[in-house]
């Protein structure tokens, strides 16, 4: 007869989890949790109606101050993914029973991409079903589970909120579920936001109900470290190595959302600039070799060589990724300089502006950078 000590002791056995390559106890999910990358999501839904070209402007000059904000947070001393999507609404030309909603982009972090995709906004007149655009946005994304990472959602543009079959407490109630906070943003007078009921909406989840002038502009002040920062992007973009079937257009996209930033603006040209000075939010794996390798020792072995620029095929794999430690130093040199040259160009701002009387104008910028500032800080995020 078998003891009940040594039953006991095989039934407590098979409840204990095993790596099968090593036979060892795993981690408890408790300490799973405590490894894990904090996440932050955003989702931006813009109305493109024909009264919304401001907003639209303000988005694709204006994004990479968010990108910057999000750069500078950390939790728990980590930095997080970042991951953001883009919706539209309010399009005549978009699918009516779908309440002329699009999803532009899901959840991606390649910020080439998005820029381009608000560069291809354009506004027609249609009707604005928020509450339709919000549901969506929470039904179709894939929200991360964790409780513990900030997902936010957007929502700007200007008629009445409550149009549409589908009510905004419908979208709400979905939100609250997969913990989403929705923020909404009046593209007008704030009394007029009130009695067009997009306060209504803020109250979502914990959101926040603000209002902006869609016809605000940030003055384009000239700063005597414009120039060097430019200089710095140049030999920054001279790192990339593009690998992949995707590659060479990627690296072309690349250059060419620096020249479509730069031409709407030069502060839009350089902060986008700064976003690209920062590993934390540009990142690459997809199709340049120097990130690639960063992020796995072994990609030269699971790569088609003969995706590679011509001066690279013919080379070993020892010497191609000499070339990569060399072009990653440079990259690493590029990036501290321009964050060291931003610090000095944003103090020469900050002085610049002092007296200025829009420094009270709300902008999609400034609202933004505030409302992520306050609701991420409840989420343990500290920023720089």
């Amino acid at each position: 007869m078998v003891s009940s000590v040594v039953i006991i002791a095989i039934v407590a056995m098979a409840f204990v989890p095993y790596n099968n390559q090593r036979n060892k106890p795993l981690k408890s999910n408790s300490a799973l949790l405590t490894a894990q990358v904090p996440k932050i999501q955003v989702a931006i839904l813009l109305d493109v109606s024909g009264s919304m070209d401001g907003l639209i402007a303000q988005a694709k000059a204006q994004i990479w101050n968010m990108v910057n904000v999000l750069g500078k947070a950390t939790n728990n001393k980590q930095n997080p993914n970042i991951e953001i999507a883009l919706y539209e609404y309010g399009r005549s030309t978009n699918n009516p029973k779908a309440g002329y909603v699009q999803q532009i982009n899901s959840f991606i972090s390649n910020l080439d991409s998005l820029s381009e995709n608000l560069f291809s906004l354009t506004t027609n007149g249609g009707d604005e079903y928020c509450g339709e655009a919000i549901y969506q946005a929470i039904d179709q994304l894939k929200w991360d589970q964790q409780a513990n990472n900030y997902k936010v959602i957007f929502i700007a543009g200007n008629e009445d909120f409550l149009q549409g079959r589908l009510q905004y407490t419908q979208a709400c109630a979905s939100a609250k579920l997969k913990g989403v906070i929705v923020n909404t943003i009046y593209c007008g007078d704030k009394q007029q936001g009130i009695r067009e009921h997009w306060n209504l909406g803020g109250e979502c989840n914990n959101g926040s109900f603000t209002n902006i002038n869609t016809n605000a502009t940030i003055d384009d002040i000239p700063t005597p470290y414009d120039s060097i920062i430019y200089a710095y992007n140049t030999k920054l973009n001279g790192t990339y190595l593009n690998y992949g079937i995707a590659g060479a257009s990627s690296a072309i996209k690349q250059s060419k959302m620096d020249a479509m930033n730069y031409d709407m603006s030069k502060a839009a040209g350089v902060k986008r600039i700064v976003a690209k000075g920062n590993k934390n939010v540009y990142n690459n794996t997809a199709w340049d070799l120097v990130d690639a390798l960063e992020k796995d020792d072994e990609i030269l072995d699971k790569i088609d060589i003969n995706t590679l620029a011509d001066s690279l095929k013919t080379k070993s794999k020892v010497a191609i990724k000499a070339i990569i430690v060399a072009q990653t130093n440079s990259r690493s040199i590029a990036q501290k300089e321009i964050g060291a040259l931003n610090i000095k160009r944003e103090a020469f701002l900050a002085a610049a502006r002092k007296n200025n009387i829009k420094n009270g104008e709300k902008n999609l910028e400034s609202e933004m950078e505030r409302i992520i500032k306050m609701q991420a800080k409840l989420f343990n995020y500290v920023f720089e």
